[in-house]
Parts: structure tokens; C-alpha cells; sequence
């Protein structure tokens, strides 16, 4: 059978009726993307690629079920699983990834926190620690645009598809994100100084 010919949906249909093959095609299809959006979020080959084995355990088994529903949209719902599989990860560690990326992007120069006396810079590091522990407390859609935009590197319009909302939405979110954490960060100060 042409597999390669067959369209995403007609691949799954193929597979639920026992097709075992037809899952083979899937994966090689899309293994490359999907891959590479778990390692942008995690920048870790390893891990990347335990977590990619996760989300293909999990669509099997979400196919197996008769639970997919998302007509002719197989990647983006993919992707999504992968995401949330490398959210929970961060979760189950109580850590995120790590505050800098790999362009030297400093999460503090969207806060504008910089540091000035000794005593400021210790600050900056408590708050850095801080920061860290702070993102696992966002609702989980202003997280996922933090984390996909700061620690991923993805384009607002990337990370707009991947999500299935519009731009604006994106956009939204990520302001949202950066308004709680600075709010968090504020209420802590407020603390510290009491």
C-alpha cells in the first residue's frame, strides 16, 4: 500500500483498523517537527527524546481509545501533546528551564530589573532563583507562550499555530505572563522588606 500517498486522517483510520504500518508512516512523517519542538523547549537531546517517545506513547494510545476527534489536524495536535508532556516535566522537577537562552536573551530585560550596588545584584540573584519558581504559579496558557517564546526561541506566529489562537491572543497571553510575574515579584519585595 502507496502509505505515503495517504493523507494524516486516512493514515489514522488506516492504523484504528489495525493497520499497524500506517502509525509508521505518521511518525515518519512528522517526527522531524515534532521532535524539534520539544528539543527547542528543553534544548537537551536526551530528554528530548524521552519526551518524544512519551508523546507518541500518547497518541497511540490516545488513537487506540477512539479519543481523537481533531479532523485533519494531526501535527498541531500533536505538537500540543508534546508540549504538555514537556510542561508536566518541568512540573514534576519544580524547576523551569533555564532563565537565559541560547541568543543571551535575559527574561531580566523584558522585567527591567538590572542591577546596580552589590546589594542590588544580590537581589538580582534571589530574585533570578525566585523568577524560576515564580513561572510554575502562571495559568498554564501563560506559561506554555512563556516558556515556548523565551526558552524556545518561537516567533509569536509559531507559537500562535502551535497553540491553535490567533497572534493577538499570543501576544496577550505572553503580556499577561509578564504582568503576573511582575506582580509576584513585587508582592515578594514587599514581603522581604516587612
Amino acid at each position: 500500500m502507496g502509505f505515503h500517498l495517504k493523507t494524516d486522517q486516512e493514515l489514522i483510520h488506516l492504523y484504528i483498523n489495525g493497520k499497524e504500518a500506517a502509525l509508521a508512516e505518521l511518525i515518519k512523517r512528522h517526527k522531524s517537527k515534532i521532535y524539534t519542538s520539544i528539543y527547542l523547549l528543553v534544548k537537551d537531546e536526551y530528554l528530548a527524546e524521552d519526551i518524544f517517545q512519551d508523546t507518541f506513547i500518547k497518541i497511540i494510545n490516545t488513537l487506540k481509545a477512539g479519543k481523537y476527534n481533531e479532523e485533519g489536524k494531526f501535527l498541531p495536535w500533536a505538537l500540543r501533546i508534546g508540549h504538555n508532556l514537556v510542561i508536566d516535566h518541568y512540573r514534576k522537577q519544580k524547576r523551569s528551564p533555564v532563565i537565559v537562552n541560547s541568543e543571551g536573551f535575559d527574561i531580566f530585560d523584558v522585567l527591567g530589573i538590572h542591577d546596580e550596588s552589590m546589594e542590588e545584584k544580590m537581589v538580582k540573584e534571589q530574585t533570578y532563583k525566585d523568577i524560576k519558581a515564580l513561572i510554575h504559579y502562571l495559568p498554564s496558557e501563560q506559561k506554555e507562550v512563556l516558556i515556548m517564546r523565551h526558552f524556545g526561541d518561537l516567533s509569536f506566529k509559531e507559537i500562535a499555530d502551535l497553540t491553535n489562537v490567533s497572534i493577538n491572543t499570543a501576544l496577550g497571553r505572553m503580556r499577561y505572563a509578564l504582568n503576573n510575574l511582575r506582580k509576584m515579584i513585587a508582592e515578594k519585595e514587599m514581603l522581604l522588606k516587612n
